[in-house]
């Protein structure tokens, strides 16, 4: 093959009939969708839109067909990018997009039922639990480059297609209930918790990395020494390349993961006590309409008697709602 160099790397592109044929069908329910939600007078965000189109689905497409698959076969790190991107990258695009809440408001009552029965079943909820997925991510990746998987995928086509659609959904089952539905995940799956297993997560990604860099036994060594060119670096190097390339890229996309936990952290907060100030409203609008005005008619009263007796105070939301927020506004005037 020809050298690798900066101009092919941006350049080289080749046909993968299986993972077009996901991309178009992906794309096309997507967009179905959005367009079912419009039609029926809802919105729908446009940067959702493009968080699938051009994040998900651009990075399967660069996963599968670009430069990394056309030399994947013949240098270990564009392998290695490869799995990388599909089992974090594509994922954390896909489930930017909110995919399952979109088909529950796009499809008709009983399909979007369905949905919902088949997300909160009990085979979905093991598999989404955070810890359960969390493995399951590691365990792949260390499965693909230490069992002869990774070295038979390379000799066999349709293993290789499924290996990356292994790699897309194990890195799925993690990234899309944390980012979407929280009826997959346990009810102490709260917002600081999942920003917490966010964080182990990142740690987590990194393992597989630092472990085929530093490891000293070749990766499929017998298919790249016998594929090597004389461009290409030698096989070990080679390897330590791709772990590198693989730690970064965990690093990398560990933080907007954060990032976006956090926001919706934020935006949760804002929305509960924009809801708790409605209510505290109302109470108060309710109790001022069950105190009796004074009428020009009524006699003054003496100043020797007992005042009136108080109406009942309205009591602060945070002595009467049950949430985290109450509780920790309760705990601090407690202090005082």
């Amino acid at each position: 093959m020809a050298e690798l160099t900066a101009g092919r790397l941006l350049t080289s592109w080749q046909l993968d009939v299986p993972a077009l044929l996901l991309v178009v069908a992906l794309g096309g329910l997507y967009g179905w969708g959005v367009l079912r939600v419009r039609g029926r007078g809802g919105v729908w965000s446009p940067a959702r839109t493009a968080a699938f189109a051009f994040l998900g689905l651009g990075t399967l497409v660069v996963a599968t067909m670009s430069s990394l698959a056309v030399y994947d076969h013949v240098l270990f790190w564009p392998a290695a990018v490869q799995n990388i991107l599909l089992d974090l990258v594509a994922p954390l695009g896909l489930a930017l997009g909110d995919p399952l809440r979109l088909a529950v408001e796009a499809l008709p009552a009983e399909a979007a039922a369905g949905v919902r029965r088949a997300m909160t079943g009990r085979v979905l909820r093991l598999l989404t639990f955070p810890l359960v997925s969390t493995a399951l991510v590691l365990a792949t990746e260390l499965t693909v480059y230490f069992t002869p998987y990774f070295a038979t995928a390379l000799r066999v086509g349709w293993l290789h297609e499924l290996m990356y659609l292994h790699l897309l959904a194990a890195g799925c089952l993690f990234v899309v209930p944390v980012l979407t539905r929280e009826e997959t995940l346990p009810a102490w799956c709260s917002h600081p918790v999942r920003a917490g297993l966010v964080f182990l997560d990142g740690v987590i990604d990194a393992i597989p990395g630092v472990v085929v860099m530093t490891h000293g036994t070749l990766i499929a060594g017998a298919w790249y020494l016998h594929h090597h060119q004389s461009w290409a670096p030698d096989v070990l190097h080679d390897q330590q390349i791709g772990g590198g390339a693989m730690l970064s890229i965990a690093e990398l996309v560990a933080l907007p993961f954060l990032l976006t936990v956090l926001f919706q952290w934020a935006r949760a907060e804002r929305v509960q006590t924009a809801a708790l100030d409605r209510r505290l409203d109302e109470q108060q609008l309710a109790a001022a309409a069950t105190v009796p005005a004074p009428t020009a008619s009524a006699p003054a009263a003496p100043t020797a008697t007992a005042p009136a007796p108080a109406p009942d105070r309205v009591r602060p939301w945070w002595e009467t709602e049950e949430n985290e927020v109450a509780s920790r506004i309760r705990r601090q005037h407690g202090d005082r």
